[in-house]
């Protein structure tokens, strides 16, 4: 269970038992665009709507801030382990090579639970905004409601299990020809996306952000509380890591896809509804629920792009049915099936799936930074564990004890600062004591600068 592979075995004895290897066709741009295309769909028309009505108001645009500075760093410590070992296995991977087979395994399960729930979640929104670009004011207009299922579980969504089976056989005839499709998607979706963004200035007005409560009506905590449920919008990254074995340069191509895609992004049905019923623009509520529509489907494609990498890679180690990481001979890419997605997106509410992502999002996020300052430090530099599992350890704890201050209220600054100047001055201990000992690391591949600064951050935020 505590048995770990090193990188080169990764490369070669596990990767081998896919019988045939993934072709190698990706560019930069690839990864650019699949990046852009897995984040911009999600994170603008799925969560946008609800965390601004509900957590943030108007602070929405802070909460993406704040999410997009930790998935920036998170993105850092993905790039780094996806250069060192490009395998498909994205945090899977990194975990299992960094702290054995039972880590690994908790991460990959996570991750896969993150991948079925955004999924589903993301195909049922497929549907309310298909409803407006069709006309239809009613989201539910082209669901069944079962009498006899419990509320949140009874409106089957027939067209979104037709999305997930149609992007299936897409993704199942070539990756290139996916990676071209979600491109044109993209750019159709960004100009969809300019269309409500000058739209939305034509029509918006500065009073709002004064009244009736201003730009923060649920305060800081509001802000903050909306950054934990928009930093879903942010995980097309990890599909883009996972296709590190069908990159033809990765040293080069994945720093640009990885970081790149996150840097871009960080510049629901409820645009649709906002053009209908309060501007009363009913064209307007059509031509943008058709924009979301595409959005929608390049993320979802980008997210089965991932989804089906990871069970290659997890059945290699045979975690699961080996059957998953067979490599098709002549289409050379994994070809697996997405019967679960599938099932969530038929009965389960989009509410409900939110609520269950982003926990396993944020654990697999914080697993992953911690074990590239273990690796960096102790696996390429030779460091002794034990003072690196301390500094983690410690850093842990008082990422833990901040989160659990906030909690309990926010009028407790001092305890608050208490906790930030705590971890910040074990951080620069660490740094000067540990990381400063070790001198620079080789030049032949990409690293995470000033460390272990980018994944102490990562480590404090993912707790928080």
């Amino acid at each position: 269970m505590l048995a770990t592979w090193t990188p080169s075995q990764e490369l070669t004895q596990v990767r081998e038992r896919s019988g045939a290897d993934m072709k190698r066709k990706l560019e930069w741009y690839d990864l650019v665009s699949l990046g852009v295309g897995g984040m911009l769909g999600v994170g603008v028309f799925v969560t946008t709507g609800q965390v601004a009505h509900n957590i943030s108001g108007p602070a929405v645009f802070i909460s993406y801030i704040v999410a997009g500075i930790s998935a920036f760093l998170s993105s850092l410590c993905y790039t780094e382990f996806s250069v060192g070992i490009p395998v498909a296995g994205g945090a899977f991977s990194y975990l299992r090579v960094t702290f054995g087979e039972f880590v690994g395994y908790f991460g990959g399960a996570n991750i896969l639970m993150e991948y079925v729930l955004s999924n589903a979640a993301v195909a049922r929104s497929f549907t309310e905004y298909l409803c407006c670009a069709f006309g239809k004011s009613d989201p539910n207009s082209w669901r069944i409601e079962v009498e006899g299922l419990a509320e949140g579980y009874n409106m089957l969504d027939l067209p979104a299990v037709a999305l997930i089976i149609a992007l299936t056989f897409c993704l199942c005839h070539s990756t290139k020809e996916s990676s071209i499709l979600n491109l044109v998607m993209t750019v159709f979706h960004v100009l969809f996306f300019g269309f409500v963004i000058v739209a939305g200035f034509y029509n918006g007005s500065a009073k709002n952000l004064v009244k009736p409560r201003g730009l923060a009506p649920f305060g800081v905590r509001g802000v903050l509380d909306g950054a934990a449920i928009v930093y879903f919008s942010y995980i097309g990254y990890d599909s883009v890591s996972t296709l590190a074995e069908e990159i033809k340069n990765p040293s080069k191509s994945l720093p640009i896809g990885i970081a790149g895609s996150v840097i871009i992004i960080s510049r629901s049905a409820s645009f649709s509804s906002a053009f209908q019923k309060i501007v009363g623009w009913r064209w307007a509520s059509n031509v943008v629920g058709a924009g979301a529509s595409l959005g929608i489907m390049a993320s979802l494609l980008v997210a089965m792009l991932g989804q089906a990498r990871y069970l290659c890679v997890i059945g290699r180690t045979r975690l699961v049915p080996y059957w998953f990481a067979m490599v098709h001979p002549s289409l050379e890419h994994p070809s697996t099936h997405r019967i679960c997605t599938a099932s969530i997106a038929l009965f389960t509410e989009l509410d409900i799936v939110l609520e269950m992502i982003n926990i396993g999002t944020l654990i697999v996020f914080y697993l992953v930074a911690n074990a590239l300052m273990y690796r960096r430090y102790v696996q390429v530099r030779h460091n002794h564990p034990l003072p690196v599992l301390l500094f983690l350890l410690l850093l842990s704890l008082g990422s833990l004890g901040f989160a659990v201050a906030w909690k309990l209220g926010e009028e407790r600054w001092w305890v608050l600062s208490l906790f930030v100047s705590a971890t910040a001055a074990l951080t620069a201990i660490f740094q000067c004591r540990i990381a400063g000992t070790a001198g620079r690391p080789p030049a032949a591949e990409w690293w995470v600068p000033f460390m272990p600064w980018p994944a102490a951050a990562s480590v404090f935020l993912n707790v928080f």
